[in-house]
């Protein structure tokens, strides 16, 4: 599969051998060109939040929570930070397992520190509760993330989730992406969004939430964070897409990041 040119925004070849994609099957249709911006968007969040990971660890946090963990490699690509921490993944019990039997097949295994704890967000399941019983401490500070699953979820089900970490130990912190309203987009981004809200839509996972910057900070602030950070896909493309010359950027008021700590 082709790569662009380095300098790279983020390296993943571990969730290639996962889904088992060969290097010779060339690009696959969702590397169009038509779908630059949005891959473009995804590596700016995942860069993001492994900056802010190495930065947490280096600070002392020790746990570190994915919330709809999905193919996340991060314990697999970065072993020696990942065996600093104990890692928490929670998905739905089908996904999750199948990631497990393409860790074994893959020659992957299951590390001591990685924790495979299955939990349905979006029926409502209690989390935490499920989170606590992994060996959980919820007196240590911890980095809870949550990427490519808020859309998905009704506003009152991520505004308990948001109260729920703030009630996290001192000096957690979260981090959600979130989209911004379709009518915020810049109109040749407006059709890609649109085009995969339907697509979810037609697999049964409709796109139900969206929130402008103000809105999503406020909630924050409301559930009980002490402080509130929005990223913007400004923002990020200035830190981790400048100077590139091949036009790979994030859409600006697509993506954007919530950043919170308890």
């Amino acid at each position: 599969m082709q790569a662009y040119a380095p300098p790279h925004v983020f390296e993943d070849e571990v969730s290639l051998k996962l889904i088992a994609l060969d290097d010779d099957c060339g690009n696959p249709p969702d590397m169009s060109p038509f779908t630059k911006p949005f891959r473009a968007s995804i590596l700016a969040r995942a860069r993001f939040i492994e900056d802010l990971v190495l930065e947490q660890v280096s600070c002392g946090v020790d746990q570190y929570v994915l919330l709809g963990a999905g193919l996340d490699s991060f314990a697999q690509r970065k072993p020696d930070l990942a065996s600093q921490l104990r890692i928490f993944e929670l998905d739905q019990s089908e996904p999750q397992e199948w990631k497990r039997q393409r860790l074994l097949a893959a020659g992957f295994g299951i590390a001591d520190h990685l924790k495979l704890v299955p939990v349905d967000l979006d029926a409502g399941d209690n989390w935490l509760e499920r989170l606590v019983v992994s060996n959980f401490y919820d007196k240590r500070p911890t980095v809870v993330t949550s990427t490519g699953v808020s859309m998905y979820l009704t506003k009152d089900a991520i505004i308990s989730t948001l109260r729920q970490i703030a009630t996290f130990a001192p000096g957690s912190t979260f981090v959600m992406p979130f989209l911004c309203p379709v009518k915020m987009l810049e109109s040749e981004i407006r059709i890609g969004v649109e085009r995969a809200a339907e697509g979810a839509r037609a697999s049964g996972t409709h796109w139900i939430s969206f929130f402008k910057p103000d809105e999503i900070v406020t909630l924050a602030h409301e559930a009980g964070f002490d402080e509130v950070q929005y990223v913007s896909a400004t923002a990020l493309a200035g830190r981790y897409f400048a100077g590139r010359s091949d036009g790979l950027r994030p859409p600006n008021n697509s993506e954007e990041l919530l950043v919170a700590t308890a």
